[in-house]
């Protein structure tokens, strides 16, 4: 049976040392007459002996603890060789159903570039940071933005990640990509699609069906996936209510998850409501979505019979061209269907509680909510401007704090004369 105990010993190289007449020093006195460095001895689940040396003390104590716990954790083996393309296809496999297919499908396409890179027959634990850095200087020479190495970068830490635990083949700490810093880049502003321009989209077109999936971006603030995966049974007319739940494969549904698996149910203001009653007044009858022409469902249906249709498969195609060709004809500014959600998600924060807001949005953490989705709008700039305006005409100075305090009375009493409380802001 193996041991649990880590140990930690001096390895010795060199000749034996002798004295002056040529015999050799007992082994009490070799750590100050031989070379040698530290290593580290455990015994894996097999039995067998396993080793590492280290230059000093400190780096091998420094390991032994790390090992031990993975001793107490059942991690006593090396991690098992693997080369990196069986890696890629394995990881194909194991993720299918863990994460959603646009998900999937990003995280092969920079496996498999980095594959090519460093090819597909290197062992996975002999990629190095070097090979990582190497791989995101080639991206940006080949003259892909800055985001999309930067996003690689992310992507791969976190497939990397995955390989140390739980599928164990790279020890702890030894990701290629976890050092690997993001280029820096100039954050662009977020687009805020006013009201004003919201009823200049709903205007130029008469469309029934464009008013409603426009509704749903801006005033339910779902996004592209949602809306097309909406079906008739997830809008609750009774309470002016739309779910966004999972759809499980079938005949009249295709298999589906929302975003970070997030499920919620999301108030929908009357006039919103009203277009998806008239929308479905219009709608034939035999097509579940709400969203997906009749026509395209039949088409949809027939793929799936010859076992042609994929996740990859758009259930309306050229939505963001025809989007696109929308805002230019109302005259705006650029804009996308997800800057609809993004303000809406702006507009419901300059009322409700940011969690409130999470919530609403789908949004795991909170962090998304508050980094990429809340906007700071013209007024907002206008009240911090009024606000410092009033700070400099008035007098915070705390009189315990400065030497000014004797003459407080008189500050207090010269304040109130200009109409300010003694807080300062009015």
């Amino acid at each position: 049976m193996a041991t649990e105990k880590v140990g930690v010993y001096r390895k010795y190289h060199g000749p034996i040392p002798t004295d002056k007449c040529g015999k050799p020093l007992p082994k009490s006195e070799w750590p100050r007459k031989r070379a040698f460095r530290w290593a580290v001895r455990w015994f894996g689940s097999d039995g067998k002996r396993y080793s590492k040396s280290f230059k000093t003390r400190k780096e091998a104590q420094r390991f032994t603890e790390g090992k031990q716990s993975d001793i107490r954790s059942g991690r006593a083996d090396p991690p098992p060789a693997i080369v990196f393309g069986v890696f890629v296809a394995e990881h194909q496999k194991v993720m299918r159903g863990q994460v959603a297919p646009r998900t999937l499908s990003d995280q092969m396409r920079a496996l498999k570039m980095f594959m090519n890179h460093v090819g597909k027959n290197i062992r996975l634990r002999n990629i190095s940071p070097r090979h990582a850095e190497s791989f995101i200087s080639e991206r940006l020479a080949s003259g892909v933005q800055v985001a999309t190495a930067n996003k690689d970068i992310r992507t791969l830490k976190r497939i990397f990640n995955l390989a140390i635990e739980p599928r164990g083949y790279l020890v702890s700490g030894s990701n290629p990509f976890e050092k690997l810093k993001p280029r820096k880049k100039a954050e662009k502003p977020k687009r805020y699609v006013s009201i004003k321009e919201y009823r200049s989209l709903m205007n130029v077109t008469n469309d029934i069906w464009w008013k409603a999936l426009l509704s749903m971006a801006y005033t339910a603030a779902l996004r592209r996936g949602e809306i097309l995966n909406l079906t008739w049974s997830d809008i609750d007319f009774e309470n002016c209510q739309v779910h966004v739940a999972p759809k499980e494969e079938s005949m009249d549904t295709l298999e589906w998850e929302p975003k970070d698996h997030e499920c919620r149910v999301i108030p929908l203001p009357d006039r919103a409501m009203q277009l998806l009653v008239d929308l479905q007044a219009t709608a034939e009858a035999g097509c579940p979505y709400v969203f997906v022409p009749i026509w395209r469902w039949r088409h949809i249906q027939q793929m799936r019979k010859l076992r042609q249709w994929t996740e990859e498969h758009a259930l309306v195609n050229n939505l963001g061209r025809r989007f696109d060709k929308l805002w230019r004809t109302a005259g705006l500014a650029k804009c996308t269907l997800h800057d609809l959600r993004r303000s809406c998600i702006t507009n419901w924060a300059r009322i409700l509680p940011v969690h409130v807001v999470q919530k609403l949005a789908g949004h795991s953490d909170i962090k998304t909510t508050q980094k990429y989705y809340l906007i700071v709008q013209e007024a907002d700039l206008e009240m911090a401007r009024r606000v410092y305006a009033e700070i400099l005409q008035s007098d915070l100075t705390d009189p315990k704090l400065t030497h000014s305090g004797q003459n407080y009375a008189t500050t207090k009493e010269a304040v109130v004369r200009k109409g300010l409380s003694s807080g300062g802001l009015r």
